[in-house]
């Protein structure tokens, strides 16, 4: 079994129960639910505490609980530009407002960039009288680039110099 049939299983079986991704994430517990629900879809590995939840919740094989315990190959958007409309937003707003995030976030910290790694997102719903709205937090660790060969108390790391 390839990881992506892993993932259409877990989604027949929770499409068949009915049950919604809060409810998956509280069952499976202790992690992130955004992580957890990323890891089911692929993107993400389970460490082995939670494999195994989620194996016993969804009756998957060792096989395949050892499976969501495996590091994945990520990046599951088939082509670029995404053409799934939701996708497609997060896209445009990198590519609008990508540079001004670059240009913040290197006039505050240095020459570096947002991990992506050592990183966490939360989602909450905003009720609003003119329709409600999605607010995701995200924090990233700031990670300077290395100036390798640095000498003559030229800075090694490209924090902001003050």
């Amino acid at each position: 079994m390839r990881r992506e049939q892993l993932t259409e299983k877990i989604l027949d079986i929770k499409r068949e129960k009915e049950w919604s991704w809060k409810h998956i994430q509280e069952e499976i517990g202790g992690l992130s639910p955004i992580l957890i629900t990323a890891a089911l879809m692929g993107q993400m590995k389970l460490p082995k505490p939670q494999a195994a939840r989620a194996a016993e919740l969804f009756g998957l094989s060792k096989s395949e609980q050892a499976m969501l315990n495996e590091v994945p190959y990520r990046g599951s958007i088939p082509a670029l530009p995404p053409t799934d409309p939701l996708i497609y937003r997060f896209y445009e707003l990198v590519m609008v407002y990508g540079t001004t995030w670059k240009e913040l976030i290197q006039e505050e910290f240095g020459d570096g960039i947002m991990s992506a790694i050592d990183f966490d997102m939360v989602m909450e719903r905003q009720p609003d009288a003119k329709g409600d709205r999605v607010k995701l937090a995200m924090s990233g660790k700031f990670l300077p680039y290395r100036y390798y060969g640095a000498q003559q108390g030229t800075p090694e790391l490209g924090y902001k110099e003050e």
